[in-house]
Protein backbone atom coordinates (compact mmCIF):
# COMPACT_ATOMS: atom_id res chain seq x y z
CA UNK A 1 0.00 0.00 0.00
CA UNK A 2 3.08 2.37 0.73
CA UNK A 3 4.36 2.13 -2.61
CA UNK A 4 0.96 2.74 -4.31
CA UNK A 5 0.99 5.81 -2.32
CA UNK A 6 4.45 6.83 -3.41
CA UNK A 7 6.29 6.74 0.02
CA UNK A 8 10.02 6.31 0.02
CA UNK A 9 10.48 3.71 1.88
CA UNK A 10 13.74 2.97 4.43
CA UNK A 11 15.21 -0.33 4.60
CA UNK A 12 18.07 -0.34 7.09
CA UNK A 13 17.68 -1.88 9.99
CA UNK A 14 16.46 1.64 12.06
CA UNK A 15 14.74 4.78 10.62
CA UNK A 16 17.04 7.75 9.79
CA UNK A 17 16.23 11.32 12.09
CA UNK A 18 13.64 12.51 9.57
CA UNK A 19 11.86 9.63 9.13
CA UNK A 20 7.94 8.94 9.86
CA UNK A 21 7.91 5.74 11.62
CA UNK A 22 4.82 3.58 11.28
CA UNK A 23 3.59 0.77 13.21
CA UNK A 24 0.76 -1.88 12.62
CA UNK A 25 -0.38 -2.88 15.93
CA UNK A 26 -3.03 -5.64 16.93
CA UNK A 27 -4.54 -4.70 20.07
CA UNK A 28 -1.67 -2.56 21.88
CA UNK A 29 -1.58 1.12 21.55
CA UNK A 30 1.59 2.87 19.75
CA UNK A 31 2.74 4.30 22.91
CA UNK A 32 3.60 0.37 24.46
CA UNK A 33 4.97 -0.34 20.51
CA UNK A 34 7.59 2.30 20.22
CA UNK A 35 9.09 1.25 24.15
CA UNK A 36 9.18 -2.29 22.88
CA UNK A 37 10.45 -1.54 19.52
CA UNK A 38 12.63 1.45 20.82
CA UNK A 39 11.41 3.38 18.37
CA UNK A 40 11.27 7.20 18.41
CA UNK A 41 7.97 8.27 19.78
CA UNK A 42 7.89 11.76 18.34
CA UNK A 43 7.80 10.05 14.64
CA UNK A 44 5.71 7.06 15.30
CA UNK A 45 2.24 6.85 14.09
CA UNK A 46 -0.17 4.00 14.17
CA UNK A 47 -2.61 2.17 11.19
CA UNK A 48 -5.09 -0.20 11.86
CA UNK A 49 -4.45 -2.60 9.33
CA UNK A 50 -6.87 -5.35 10.65
CA UNK A 51 -9.99 -3.63 9.01
CA UNK A 52 -9.27 -3.50 5.17
CA UNK A 53 -10.02 0.15 4.58
CA UNK A 54 -11.92 -1.32 1.21
CA UNK A 55 -14.58 -2.28 3.71
CA UNK A 56 -14.31 0.66 6.06
CA UNK A 57 -13.74 3.46 3.43
CA UNK A 58 -11.62 4.96 5.72
CA UNK A 59 -7.82 4.33 7.26
CA UNK A 60 -7.19 5.01 10.62
CA UNK A 61 -4.37 6.60 12.18
CA UNK A 62 -2.93 6.84 16.26
CA UNK A 63 -1.09 9.18 17.61
CA UNK A 64 0.73 8.59 20.96
CA UNK A 65 1.18 11.33 23.46
CA UNK A 66 4.60 12.05 21.84
CA UNK A 67 3.84 12.40 18.05
CA UNK A 68 5.40 15.50 16.75
CA UNK A 69 2.27 17.70 14.58
CA UNK A 70 4.45 17.47 11.60
CA UNK A 71 4.77 13.49 11.93
CA UNK A 72 1.01 13.18 12.20
CA UNK A 73 0.01 15.73 9.79
CA UNK A 74 2.82 13.52 7.10
CA UNK A 75 1.62 10.57 7.86
CA UNK A 76 -2.29 11.55 7.27
CA UNK A 77 -1.28 13.24 3.99
CA UNK A 78 0.40 9.73 2.74
CA UNK A 79 -2.64 7.70 3.43
CA UNK A 80 -5.02 10.33 2.22
CA UNK A 81 -3.39 10.34 -1.24
CA UNK A 82 -5.39 8.55 -2.98
CA UNK A 83 -8.44 10.24 -1.75
CA UNK A 84 -9.36 7.98 1.13
CA UNK A 85 -10.76 9.70 4.00
CA UNK A 86 -8.52 9.17 6.80
CA UNK A 87 -9.36 9.75 11.00
CA UNK A 88 -6.55 10.26 13.60
CA UNK A 89 -7.36 9.20 16.97
CA UNK A 90 -5.36 9.56 20.72
CA UNK A 91 -3.29 6.37 21.32
CA UNK A 92 -5.59 3.39 22.29
CA UNK A 93 -4.85 -0.25 22.62
CA UNK A 94 -6.96 -1.69 19.77
CA UNK A 95 -7.62 1.37 18.17
CA UNK A 96 -11.84 1.64 18.03
CA UNK A 97 -12.34 -0.87 15.18
CA UNK A 98 -10.35 -3.23 16.28
CA UNK A 99 -11.82 -3.45 20.23
CA UNK A 100 -15.14 -4.16 18.53
CA UNK A 101 -14.79 -6.47 16.55
CA UNK A 102 -12.81 -8.22 18.98
CA UNK A 103 -15.54 -7.64 21.74
CA UNK A 104 -18.42 -9.08 19.43
CA UNK A 105 -16.42 -11.98 18.26
CA UNK A 106 -15.98 -12.63 21.66
CA UNK A 107 -18.81 -12.10 23.52
CA UNK A 108 -20.65 -14.53 20.00
CA UNK A 109 -17.88 -17.31 21.01
CA UNK A 110 -18.93 -17.01 24.49
CA UNK A 111 -22.46 -17.32 23.90
CA UNK A 112 -21.60 -20.48 22.15
CA UNK A 113 -19.24 -21.99 24.36
CA UNK A 114 -22.34 -21.71 27.17
CA UNK A 115 -24.01 -23.58 24.43
CA UNK A 116 -26.73 -20.84 24.46
CA UNK A 117 -27.36 -21.42 20.65
CA UNK A 118 -25.61 -23.09 17.94
CA UNK A 119 -23.32 -20.62 15.95
CA UNK A 120 -25.95 -20.89 12.88
CA UNK A 121 -28.56 -19.81 15.41
CA UNK A 122 -25.98 -17.12 16.25
CA UNK A 123 -25.03 -16.05 13.12
CA UNK A 124 -28.98 -15.67 11.71
CA UNK A 125 -30.10 -14.21 14.94
CA UNK A 126 -27.61 -11.39 14.38
CA UNK A 127 -28.19 -10.86 10.94
CA UNK A 128 -31.64 -10.83 10.48
CA UNK A 129 -32.19 -9.21 14.31
CA UNK A 130 -30.15 -6.70 14.30
CA UNK A 131 -29.39 -6.54 10.56
CA UNK A 132 -25.50 -6.74 10.53
CA UNK A 133 -24.59 -7.49 6.88
CA UNK A 134 -22.66 -11.30 8.53
CA UNK A 135 -22.86 -12.52 12.07
CA UNK A 136 -20.31 -11.85 14.61
CA UNK A 137 -18.44 -15.62 13.70
CA UNK A 138 -18.30 -14.83 10.01
CA UNK A 139 -16.45 -11.48 10.81
CA UNK A 140 -13.86 -13.15 13.49
CA UNK A 141 -13.61 -15.64 10.57
CA UNK A 142 -12.78 -13.11 7.61
CA UNK A 143 -10.76 -11.35 9.85
CA UNK A 144 -8.90 -14.31 10.89
CA UNK A 145 -9.44 -15.86 14.30
CA UNK A 146 -5.63 -15.67 15.32
CA UNK A 147 -6.18 -12.00 14.89
CA UNK A 148 -8.63 -11.50 16.97
CA UNK A 149 -7.08 -13.35 19.87
CA UNK A 150 -3.89 -11.73 19.59
CA UNK A 151 -6.02 -8.60 19.51
CA UNK A 152 -7.90 -9.52 22.68
CA UNK A 153 -4.54 -10.99 24.31
CA UNK A 154 -2.89 -7.86 23.88
CA UNK A 155 -5.30 -5.61 25.02
CA UNK A 156 -6.03 -7.81 28.31
CA UNK A 157 -2.38 -6.94 28.57
CA UNK A 158 -2.34 -3.51 28.13
CA UNK A 159 -5.69 -2.37 30.40
CA UNK A 160 -5.61 -5.68 32.88
CA UNK A 161 -9.15 -5.67 32.62
CA UNK A 162 -11.30 -9.14 32.28
CA UNK A 163 -13.48 -7.96 29.83
CA UNK A 164 -10.85 -8.45 27.22
CA UNK A 165 -10.14 -12.19 28.24
CA UNK A 166 -10.91 -14.84 25.18
CA UNK A 167 -13.51 -17.26 25.07
CA UNK A 168 -11.91 -20.85 26.07
CA UNK A 169 -13.94 -21.79 22.71
CA UNK A 170 -12.47 -18.89 20.60
CA UNK A 171 -8.84 -19.63 21.70
CA UNK A 172 -10.10 -23.74 21.05
CA UNK A 173 -11.34 -22.80 17.60
CA UNK A 174 -8.07 -20.01 17.03
CA UNK A 175 -5.42 -22.86 18.18
CA UNK A 176 -6.44 -25.39 15.67
CA UNK A 177 -7.27 -23.60 12.47
CA UNK A 178 -11.10 -24.34 12.66
CA UNK A 179 -13.60 -21.92 11.52
CA UNK A 180 -15.27 -20.07 13.87
CA UNK A 181 -18.78 -20.61 12.10
CA UNK A 182 -18.27 -24.91 12.65
CA UNK A 183 -20.79 -26.73 14.10
CA UNK A 184 -19.72 -29.42 16.52
CA UNK A 185 -21.51 -33.11 15.57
Amino acid sequence: MLKNLGAKIETSQSPSPQALTLVAPLGFDVTTVAVVERLDPARTVGIDMLIDDAVTKRRVLATNPATRTDMRDAAHALFARDGKAVSVIRDSGGFVTQRVVAIVVNIASDICQQGICSPKDLETAVTLGLGYPMGPLAMGDRYGPTNVLEVLFNMQTVYGDQRYRPSPWLRRRGAIGLSLTHEES
